[in-house]
């Protein structure tokens, strides 16, 4: 038996994460609602792709109704798989440059750091 337990993270296959979305209405009054993609092909999916499939889910699902009237224009990687997180309950301030998300980007998400 080996002392080795392997990470959740790491034993799922790619083209069947987990991904949690932090759909962000306002700064000032934190509107934010945390929405579960299961079942995401992130190692195929761009990230125009994933921002095309939240705007989709935003606009057809009941519960996020109040979130339509936002103009969503931006993706941004909150914190990674057994990392340390920010103090800053909406958004990450940290890895401005890195962690932003290119819609034009012709990369994976798993080529990205999404799912790291």
């Amino acid at each position: 038996m080996t002392d080795y337990e392997p990470l959740t993270s790491t034993v799922r296959p790619l083209t069947q994460s987990i991904i949690t979305v932090r759909i962000i209405k306002s700064f000032p009054y934190r509107n934010v609602k945390n929405y579960i993609l299961k079942d995401y092909d992130i190692s195929s999916k761009k990230p125009r792709d994933l921002l095309d499939d939240i705007v989709n889910k935003i606009k057809t699902e009941g519960g996020l109704r109040p979130y339509r009237t936002v103009n969503y224009d931006s993706l941004k990687i909150y914190t990674h798989a057994h990392g340390s997180k920010t103090m800053n309950l909406v958004i990450n301030f940290e890895h401005d440059e890195d962690w932003f998300l290119d819609l034009n980007s012709e990369n994976s998400l798993h080529q990205l750091g999404v799912g790291m």
